[in-house]
């Protein structure tokens, strides 16, 4: 298995005898349906089976009274670290599926800044404050940045962007109708 739960192939492992895996295997059939109950792929069963009874097999300081419950607690971590790494790898790829840009064709780029252009020559249409507050805005200052620099208050420069921006879109509406 890639990803979660392998091995760290360090090479410092030593070989398990031949009695420690006598006594891992009877488990496996029991391994095998607790982690059917967690996981819906036959291969990540497999794969947490396998490497659940290998790192009891390598550690060092298994308790031979004990087996049962020490595979069962490495198996059950297993499915948590597939389900972890499966659901990291969905949220990764749906993050960055949404940040592909639509290509836009020739046509599309010549109307759109036609458009912006037509739209500044109405900007350039307003009069005193909402001119200025859309400038501003225009220029990436936000509403508060743009009161202060103009000596008005927030609220007077909200008042006046909404204003401008009502204005706008009915001049625009007008223009797309004439």
């Amino acid at each position: 298995m890639t990803g979660p739960g392998t091995s760290s192939g360090t090479g410092t492992e030593q070989a398990p005898a031949a009695g420690r895996w006598e006594l891992l295997l009877p488990h496996q059939d029991r391994l095998r349906r607790l982690a059917w109950l967690r996981l819906s792929s036959h291969q990540d069963v497999e794969d947490c089976v396998q490497e659940a009874l290998l790192r009891a097999a390598l550690h060092r300081d298994l308790d031979e009274d004990r087996v049962g419950p020490f595979l069962t607690s490495v198996l059950l971590r297993l499915c948590v670290d597939v389900h972890r790494y499966r659901e990291r790898s969905r949220r990764h790829l749906h993050q960055h599926r949404f940040h592909v840009e639509p290509v836009q064709s020739p046509e599309e780029t010549v109307c759109a800044a036609a458009e912006g252009a037509w739209m500044l020559q109405q900007v350039r249409r307003l009069a005193g404050r909402e001119r200025d507050i859309v400038l501003a805005r225009i220029e990436g200052t936000s509403t508060r940045e743009a009161a202060g620099r103009l000596g008005i208050s927030v609220k007077a420069a909200e008042g006046a962007f909404t204003r401008a921006r009502a204005r706008l879109r009915r001049w625009h509406s007008a223009g797309l109708e004439g």
